[in-house]
């Protein structure tokens, strides 16, 4: 397993290259280049280790207005994308418990991430598919901003889907393992 510092660089590369690079969100790179996105990997084996650091994160964005956004990265837990998928539940009852639910969004990304409908080898499922399993903290009164700005949000998911089919699983794929690619341990 690469150290907490090659997996960061490691997610930080798959929002440079492919995130930002195929302009999946139109809103990162505003974010990258100010320097405020905060990179965080946690060093949790168990769901309730995650969440306490879930918590930790959610508690920092609200006393640091200069982070915009927390990718909380999670290595050692919920590998497997059902677990994942189901431990949201206990993201988004956190946030309700927090009284955070509204002021919070949990965006999720998963290295086998699969949209309901989809099979597991479709194209459409790289928008969200990450090097290692991801929490995404966003700010709901910053994302409201951009969305209302901008005319076109509700046609991003539409063109990433089709921007994706294009370029095929393969090629996807393999740029998601060059990210993991350039941490490997020696």
């Amino acid at each position: 397993m690469p150290d907490n510092d090659q997996v960061a660089a490691a997610v930080r590369q798959w929002v440079e290259t492919v995130v930002v690079g195929l302009n999946l969100c139109p809103f990162a790179k505003r974010e990258l280049d100010k320097d405020r996105a905060r990179f965080v990997v946690s060093d949790a084996i168990t769901e309730q280790g995650l969440l306490v650091d879930l918590e930790a994160e959610l508690e920092l964005l609200e006393k640091d207005a200069s982070i915009a956004t927390t990718l909380l990265i999670h290595p050692r837990v919920l590998e497997a994308f059902y677990e994942y998928n189901q431990f949201l539940n206990y993201a988004e009852g956190l946030l309700q418990q927090m009284e955070l639910e509204g002021v919070y969004q949990i965006a999720s990304f998963h290295p086998d991430y699969q949209f309901d409908g989809t099979e597991s080898d479709d194209a459409e499922n790289y928008t969200n598919r990450s090097p290692y399993p991801v929490l995404h903290l966003l700010r709901e009164e910053s994302l409201d901003r951009v969305l209302e700005s901008a005319d076109y949000a509700e046609q991003i998911p539409i063109r990433n889907i089709k921007l994706l089919n294009t370029m095929g699983r393969t090629e996807l794929s393999a740029l998601l393992k060059a990210c993991l690619d350039i941490v490997k341990p020696d």
